[in-house]
């Protein structure tokens, strides 16, 4: 079974390409969450166009592609015959679009709010919910800061006092009265309260997104972070999660984070201020549609359309080569029979090299190498490829430390395959070893691609040994 006959698998789309599609297409502060309805919608609108429901992004990050299987050395190669898990989606984002760390804020975001509801209402209610007028009041608030006028000198400020020209005066909590934000006396009975809430997020064996690693502070670093920010932040320690919190402002958000998300200076100064006030998760409302918006409509569309690619490059080359070769043993084969004195009829044997040519290298330029999808097998991809049967536990769960919200960079040079997959002579690239695909809806892609192929040889096949037998017969030999 194939899908339509016109069927496009998914275009490359860039950076600059997002960027476009999300200014067009782009929402208020208020109006984007995760998982909302309308960003899901939107996708078609952009040309998200060549993926099927089966492989969407949902049903990727929910688990509903081939879920995968408890891991041991009999089950690992099973594993790697699943081309579209979550753990192949990061995989992909780590090694080929250098861009992990929005699935794993976007994951670690998904289990916080998780968490966070889960909390008692009192607890809840220590974190108030950040609204759209107030991200709207504090981005015009820093639209204003940023304006000349502000930076006039103080000479000119003590002319303007008093006049609407004049800076005006923020409120300020009265001395009496006290701040409803002030951190409470700690109670003797119950101790230190703990921060950080234990995790039922799914990637997490340790029982908590954040208990994995060294526990080192994150505060000094989220510290300089607010003060870059000129955001002043108080002792908010009576708020649910305030310490995840900053671990997450240090690893995600601060300049130089070993996650650094790609936000800008607007989008990140936006989210210190309100991180400063609430622990909320509607404190992250427009960071979250950001990175959303790259995973469901950058990410995942290049995702697939290189899960399609069922061969390395080394193979693909060869097959465009062998592609070409072909289709000139044919154009030789036609040319040398209409010079002879043989029939007419013999000429129709060029047919085989011009079909078998034209397939092979419409596949091969979508990715495809007809040999491989005749089986409908793939090629391991370099990570997978060195992994032996006694480290097979930890390699290929997907190496801990990429589900870990609070982890290490996503650098991958110093890992040993690396330089043995460098090593490796061209040949042995070529004939890597392979594996079965099961996720049923890639190899129904697959299947169009090579039907289409072979529907566009048969009509190139057809138009040029028509015009071979065309021609009159040369009669030299």
């Amino acid at each position: 079974m194939v899908y339509n006959l016109s069927y496009r698998r998914p275009p490359h789309v860039d950076n600059r390409r997002a960027s476009l599609a999300s200014e067009k297409t782009g929402k208020s502060v208020g109006e984007s969450t995760l998982g909302d309805s309308t960003l899901r919608d939107s996708q078609d609108a952009i040309g998200n166009f060549g993926i099927p429901e089966a492989l969407s992004f949902d049903r990727i990050i929910d688990g509903g592609t081939c879920p995968p299987t408890p891991y041991s050395v009999e089950t690992m190669l099973i594993h790697l015959s699943q081309p579209c898990t979550t753990r192949d989606f990061m995989n992909y984002l780590i090694y080929i679009e250098h861009a992990a760390e929005n699935l794993q804020f976007f994951l670690w975001y998904r289990d916080y709010t998780k968490r966070f509801h889960q909390l008692s209402t009192n607890e809840q209610n220590l974190a108030p919910i950040w609204t759209v007028e107030q991200a709207e009041a504090q981005a015009l608030a820093m639209k204003d800061s940023s304006n000349p006028m502000k930076t006039i000198s103080p000479e000119a400020a003590a002319i303007f006092q008093g006049s609407d020209f004049g800076t005006p005066k923020i409120n300020a909590v009265e001395p009496g009265k006290g701040n409803p934000f002030n951190t409470p006396p700690m109670t003797p009975d119950n101790g230190p309260r703990e921060s950080i809430a234990p995790s039922e997020y799914p990637w997490s064996d340790s029982g908590s997104t954040l208990r994995s690693g060294f526990k080192a502070s994150h505060d000094k670093k989220a510290a300089g972070a607010f003060e870059a920010a000129d955001v002043k932040l108080q002792p908010f320690t009576i708020q649910p999660f305030r310490e995840e919190i900053s671990r997450i402002i240090s690893i995600y958000i601060a300049d130089g984070a070993q996650r650094q998300l790609n936000l800008s200076s607007k989008e990140r100064a936006a989210l210190l201020h309100a991180l400063a006030v609430t622990t909320h998760p509607t404190a992250f409302r427009q960071v979250i549609h950001t990175v959303e918006w790259t995973l469901r409509h950058q990410a995942h569309q290049n995702f697939i359309r290189w899960s399609i690619c069922n061969g390395n490059r080394p193979r693909v080359i060869f097959a465009r080569g062998l592609g070409v070769s072909c289709i000139l043993f044919g154009i030789l084969a036609a040319v040398l029979i209409v010079l002879s004195n043989a029939g007419r009829g013999w000429r129709v044997l060029s047919a085989i090299g011009f079909f078998l040519g034209v397939s092979t290298l419409v596949a091969a330029w979508k990715g495809m190498c007809v040999v491989l999808h005749g089986m409908h097998h793939r090629h391991l991809r370099p990570w997978e490829l060195f992994a032996e049967d006694d480290d097979a536990s930890s390699d290929f769960e997907m190496k801990k430390d990429s589900f870990d919200s609070v982890g290490s960079n996503n650098s991958y040079e110093d890992q040993p395959w690396v330089a043995k997959y460098q090593k490796r002579n061209i040949l042995r690239k070529i004939m890597d070893r392979e594996v079965w695909i099961q996720e049923p809806a890639l190899r129904q892609i697959q299947d169009t691609i090579f039907v289409q192929a072979l529907l566009g040889s048969l009509l190139v096949t057809a138009v040029c040994v028509g015009i071979f037998v065309a021609l009159p017969g040369g009669g030299f030999y």
